[in-house]
């Protein structure tokens, strides 16, 4: 490619943090990291979360690839890729200086980013940052400016929802699927508009019968679901079904939930969980610290317990659900199971380092990590382990995530397909109808 025809990248700090390896996903155009960067990375590099480890990890990386090159016209990345380059502070552009301050890191890399669109006025010189703020700065100095797209996926309002109604069924498939062994070839059926996914869910039905049923890609079979309890609690609707029988199916090692608060993701995976105990060695319940506002857990008074309480307070609401849902018997065998460590229940950080063999492992509130960190998380289950993901895609805290890049989004898209895979998308609040209704007015 014409060198006038490359382009430019500066990253932000930010990105890297999202994807250590984004500086080769630029394909043959030029990468520059400004000097701030680095700097900001390194006080990112000490501790065991992800955000640690990506520092870590691109820090090393282009040190292997570079060594002094660099500081010293870049280093290329590889074959038909462009080049990798360090670029150090310039003093503030006059048109900076008049609208930002100097004493923020995010103006540096903004002011050097400028800095290069005037040294090559033939090239596009572009600034990634998950920072929406950053990018609309960079706007309004005629900078051009992205998100870091290359794990978003491309329309999240046609995300696989796991199930699907089927109408117009003749009544003799129906009356073989409610009659022994409960399940109908899929030669049999009229043709699908859509092919069938491995463990989708299906409501069957012709105006007058109906049933229940979930694709077997083993057997090329529709076989029927039942309505079962799980550890007292029963699915109060056929979405509830589908995500409760993926839940119990040991065959189907990695299942996500999706749904608004109250659709009762959490609840369905905990009682699930709570059945099948005694398959399991450990039942792991996690969620991501994301604060909701702009003060950390340092600004919150007591010990590291207290500061925490508050985040992992739902997950002990749903448990105090389960365990009213049947007397005292239920509940003190859930205190046992809490007192033994049988049932832990942990932010997410906590339980990153485990051993993750024959765990039933659930992660809560999944739309606040990276598509990164969810890949941390699954790669690492062992012999066993059945891992499950629940969380809502339009509603994120994570400042630098939206429905598009955030990891649950990514993980539904890429393993939809899979054998070993089941997802669900639950639409109905099962709280109260006042929940209900607030959800959908307001």
């Amino acid at each position: 490619m014409p060198a006038a025809k490359r382009k430019i990248f500066v990253l932000d700090t930010n990105v890297i943090l999202h994807d250590s390896s984004c500086y080769s996903q630029f394909e043959e155009h030029d990468v520059v990291i400004p000097i701030t960067v680095l700097e900001e990375l390194d006080r990112f590099k000490k501790g065991n979360e992800s955000l640690n480890h990506q520092a870590r990890e691109f820090v090393r990386s282009i040190d292997s690839l570079s060594g002094d090159k660099l500081f010293n016209g870049g280093v290329t990345i590889g074959e038909k890729r462009g080049k990798l380059s360090v670029k150090l502070d310039r003093e503030f552009h006059v048109d900076i200086a008049l609208s930002f301050s100097s004493n923020k890191p995010d103006h540096h890399i903004l002011n050097l980013a400028f800095c290069l669109s005037k040294d090559h006025p033939r090239k596009e010189v572009i600034l990634v940052s998950k920072d929406v703020n950053l990018r609309m700065k960079a706007k309004s100095i005629g900078l051009l400016a992205q998100d870091y797209k290359t794990d978003q996926v491309k329309d999240v309002t046609s995300l696989y929802t796991g199930h699907r109604v089927s109408e117009h069924i003749q009544e003799d498939i129906l009356e073989r699927l409610h009659s022994a062994p409960y399940e109908v070839e899929v030669s049999d059926f009229p043709p699908f508009e859509e092919p069938l996914t491995p463990n989708e869910g299906l409501i069957i039905r012709n105006g007058k019968k109906s049933a229940l049923g979930a694709y077997d890609a083993a057997h090329d079979t529709i076989r029927r679901i039942d309505r079962v309890s799980a550890y007292g609690i029963q699915p109060r609707n056929a979405e509830q079904t589908f995500a409760l029988e993926a839940l119990l199916n040991d065959s189907i090692s990695l299942v996500t939930i999706t749904g608004k608060a109250g659709t009762g993701k959490t609840l369905l995976a905990l009682a699930a969980a709570l059945q099948n105990r005694r398959t399991y060695r450990q039942i792991f319940m996690a969620r991501p610290i994301v604060p909701l506002s702009n003060k950390d857990l340092g600004f919150l008074p007591g010990d590291i317990q207290s500061k925490l309480d508050p985040y992992m307070q739902p997950l002990f609401d749903n448990l105090g659900v389960i365990k009213m849902s049947d007397g005292k018997g239920r509940a003190q065998e859930i205190g046992k199971l809490l007192e033994e460590d049988k049932l832990v229940i942990s932010p997410l950080a906590y339980i990153r380092g485990r051993s993750l063999v024959k765990i039933f492992f659930i992660v809560d509130e999944a739309q606040n990590l990276t598509p990164h960190e969810v890949k941390t998380i699954i790669t690492r289950a062992g012999e066993g382990t059945k891992i499950v993901l629940t969380g809502d895609v339009f509603q994120i805290d994570h400042p630098y995530l939206d429905t598009q890049s955030n990891g649950l989004s990514y993980l539904i898209e890429k393993m939809k397909g899979q054998n070993l895979y089941a997802h669900i998308n639950l639409t109905k609040g099962e709280r109260s109808e006042l929940a209900e209704l607030a959800s959908n007015l307001l």
